[in-house]
């Protein structure tokens, strides 16, 4: 088979090389915790949604590390390549495993010293106490498969096999939800037996994916030259990318506390729901997004100015395309979206209604907003990315689900990520005119 030449081939063709198997491993990705949620919604009951979601925040911490080193890792690693600084390259990959390494062992460390203050200020109560001990303690022991799952995925991807970080995650996905209907049901593990099967899950992938290191195309090669400055620089252009996945994590950790002190358990038990669609929404926005990403990263560092902007065309309109389909489904289908769950009864269907059609507005927004914060990664603009994730995660979200149901009361919650996004999206064209002014000047 003819290697791919993401300087020379066509760009609408290579972008669509990269869509399928990117957008597939992503929203596989998310079929972890969505297995989770469907199968402990009708096993364990609405409780069990209730004490999943309070622990989503760390599945977001764990695997969004693994993104920050990377995507911050991979995009240095492809630059380089396109500039044709091989030593380089596998200097950037080899200190992102290194710092992988190393936050792993830190997360299983705090993870174990300090569950009760963790889970605590993630929002546990007595009422579901039981079950998120269950599930938590695993969820940690698993932090390393989450993280290096994710780590492995971005550089496999950028060293030009997206097909095999599409077969691993495929693969991961498929084994979490087979072992999740395994352990729920038949053998009666509820929370504990769901935890174990998304940590089972992660180690498939990532399998898989060291498969690609004996292959003849491998480029990923381990150095001894280990530079703390070259960390630093993973991490600073990884930290927009790690504030996508985290931003999911903060924004559900704020409003399951709002909606405990508005409505109480019900209120995190329908946006339980409604951030599991969420995820796979973010999901396929994100792999739209991490499919132009290397095109855009490899043109940019070879001076293919057009080429970046081409590939970026096509991203966006596969954005906006899933946006309206997202939409769509939230304001034609809302009663369906919440069945898939849990057996509703009136009392979550009157809340989880409106509620879903007001909050998947946002998904309008939101891909083309994870489209820019990458494009401004790869052309090596990691303020204006870590600008856009900053707004999304925890600026615009975390004061408007404060100051919006003040107004509105729990309409206004379910109306922050909405009006978040929307502004979010202006203040991305303002700095992609920006971007465009400069490049004009430097010309002249």
């Amino acid at each position: 088979m003819k290697p791919l030449n993401l300087l020379e081939d066509h760009v609408r063709a290579l972008f669509l090389k990269y869509l399928i198997p990117s957008v597939s491993a992503t929203f596989v990705t998310s079929i972890y915790i969505l297995a989770d949620t469907v199968m402990i919604g009708r096993g364990v009951g609405a409780v069990g949604i209730a004490a999943l979601n309070l622990l989503l925040p760390l599945f977001s911490l764990f695997f969004g590390t693994g993104v920050l080193l990377g995507v911050g890792g991979g995009v240095l690693f492809s630059v380089s390549k396109g500039k044709g600084e091989e030593k380089k390259a596998r200097e950037y990959f080899t200190v992102g495993f290194v710092c992988a390494v190393l936050f792993s062992l830190f997360y299983l460390t705090m993870g174990y010293l300090f569950f009760g203050p963790i889970t605590g200020f993630l929002g546990n109560n007595e009422s579901m106490a039981a079950l998120v001990e269950q599930y938590g303690k695993i969820l940690i022991a698993g932090a390393p498969a989450f993280l290096f799952s994710a780590f492995l995925q971005a550089f496999v991807r950028n060293d030009k096999a997206p097909k095999v970080a599409m077969a691993a995650v495929i693969a991961g996905g498929v084994s979490n939800v087979v072992l999740d209907y395994i352990f729920i049901f038949p053998m009666k593990m509820g929370m504990a037996g769901a935890a174990v099967a998304t940590v089972i899950g992660s180690l498939i992938t990532i399998g898989i994916l060291l498969s690609h290191f004996f292959s003849p195309s491998n480029t990923l090669k381990f150095t001894g030259d280990l530079s703390a400055a070259k960390a630093g620089k993973v991490i600073a252009n990884g930290v927009s990318s790690f504030l996508i996945e985290m931003s999911g994590g903060i924004i559900i950790f704020l409003f399951n506390r709002q909606l405990l002190a508005y409505v109480g358990n019900l209120g995190v038990v329908v946006y339980g729901i409604i951030s599991n669609s969420a995820l796979i929404v973010s999901s396929v926005s994100n792999g739209i997004a991490q499919a132009a990403q290397p095109l855009m990263a490899v043109n940019f560092g070879a001076g293919r100015e057009k080429r970046v902007r081409e590939t970026r065309k096509y991203a966006l309109t596969a954005e906006f395309i899933a946006g309206a389909l997202f939409v769509a489904a939230g304001l034609f289908l809302p009663r369906m979206i919440t069945e898939i769950f849990v057996k509703a009864d009136e009392s979550i269907l009157t809340l989880s209604v409106p509620a879903v059609r007001m909050y998947f507005l946002s998904f309008s927004a939101m891909g083309a907003n994870l489209l820019f914060s990458t494009y401004f990664q790869s052309v090596m603009k990691p303020f204006y990315a870590l600008l856009v994730c900053l707004l999304r995660g925890i600026v615009l979200s975390g004061v408007l689900v404060f100051l919006l149901p003040a107004v509105l009361g729990v309409n206004g919650i379910w109306m922050t990520m909405p009006v978040t996004e929307f502004i979010t999206l202006a203040v991305c064209t303002l700095l992609n005119i920006r971007i465009c002014e400069l490049k004009t000047d430097m010309r002249k």
